[in-house]
């Protein structure tokens, strides 16, 4: 089986990538930047070059190719808003996926998507999801709540550098996951007849609260957070503002999910059950929040040891000389 990743140089989108070729399927990463890209070549993929917004550059990129993993979303550093990559890029792949034939779509949404329909990037997800679903293209699709990757810059940085974390009032457990755990999920669809035309919410069995993740952060670190808390009316105030321009967009889609995990009016938890059913991994076959910051702090902590003594070894050769 061959496979067409897009976003294959992002967070998840590298891990599925890695899983393919591991697994033994042939693999195209389409790219804007094929030279950032080079690493995925290195890893076994075949790269060609295809944008988004650009649909002519799309077709030749389909050629010979059995499913697609489209990984891509838009990101609140973009210079283009959400609605170029998780609308328009979306129906000109569909499109060509639909021409191609391809025998599976897996395209990545967010929990509750349908349900909060007036942030922008919530409404695009939502919105392609039935799309998708009524293009006679068989698909798969999975909604997530967020990954483990995402809380290293939101939680453990600041720690280590004894900044501030911004946070709200405490309301609902988030089933975060590990990028390597979905990219499993991911290519184990494509095994199963079973999930094709289905939408799963996919998330570890275990939701966290963010107070949980300072804990654990602490624990690990050997340092106190500093802990800085934001009213939610400004949260609110300032994602009108942001979404009142098309170019802050992506803004105030990220501080409409800070707005959203503080009310708690809906569950971004998932029934793992139904998954372990179907898919066939067990809760102990996933990484834990625990084990993933714990395998973090290791290495930054072994490398920080590993600085200063290389630091410590450099001044006293220089005392020597003197």
């Amino acid at each position: 089986m061959s496979l067409l990743i897009i976003g294959a140089t992002g967070t998840l989108g590298r891990q599925i990538v890695r899983e393919a070729l591991y697994d033994g399927y042939e693999v195209r990463c389409l790219v804007r930047n094929v030279r950032k890209a080079r690493f995925l070549r290195e890893w076994g993929a075949e790269l060609i070059y295809g944008d988004l917004s650009i649909p002519e550059t799309l077709p030749e990129a389909f050629k010979g190719i059995t499913a697609v993993i489209d990984a891509s979303t838009g990101r609140s550093t973009d210079s283009f808003n959400s609605r170029d990559i998780d609308w328009d890029g979306k129906i000109a792949l569909l499109k060509a996926a639909k021409i191609a034939n391809v025998k599976r779509f897996i395209f990545f949404s967010i929990i509750n998507a349908n349900k909060y329909t007036y942030i922008p990037l919530m409404k695009l997800k939502s919105n392609f999801e039935f799309i998708l679903q009524d293009s006679g293209v068989p698909y798969t699709i999975f909604q997530l709540s967020g990954f483990f990757q995402g809380l290293i810059g939101q939680y453990a940085l600041p720690i280590l550098e004894q900044l501030p974390i911004y946070v709200t009032k405490e309301a609902i457990p988030i089933s975060y996951m590990d990028t390597e755990d979905v990219a499993r999920f991911c290519l184990k669809s494509l095994e199963l007849q079973s999930t094709t035309n289905k939408i799963f919410a996919l998330g570890n069995p275990n939701a966290v609260l963010s107070s949980s993740i300072i804990e654990i952060c602490e624990r690990l670190s050997g340092q106190k957070a500093l802990i800085s808390r934001l009213p939610i009316l400004g949260v609110m105030i300032g994602r009108k503002i942001t979404n009142f321009f098309q170019w802050s967009w992506n803004i105030a889609d990220r501080l409409a999910f800070i707005e959203i995990f503080s009310s708690g009016s809906q569950n971004f938890g998932v029934e793992y059950k139904n998954l372990e059913e179907i898919f066939g991994f067990t809760k102990n076959d996933l990484l834990t929040v625990e084990n993933y910051f714990q395998q973090y702090f290791e290495q930054i902590l072994n490398k920080l040891k590993d600085l200063n003594y290389s630091q410590e070894r450099t001044t006293k050769r220089r005392d020597l000389t003197f």
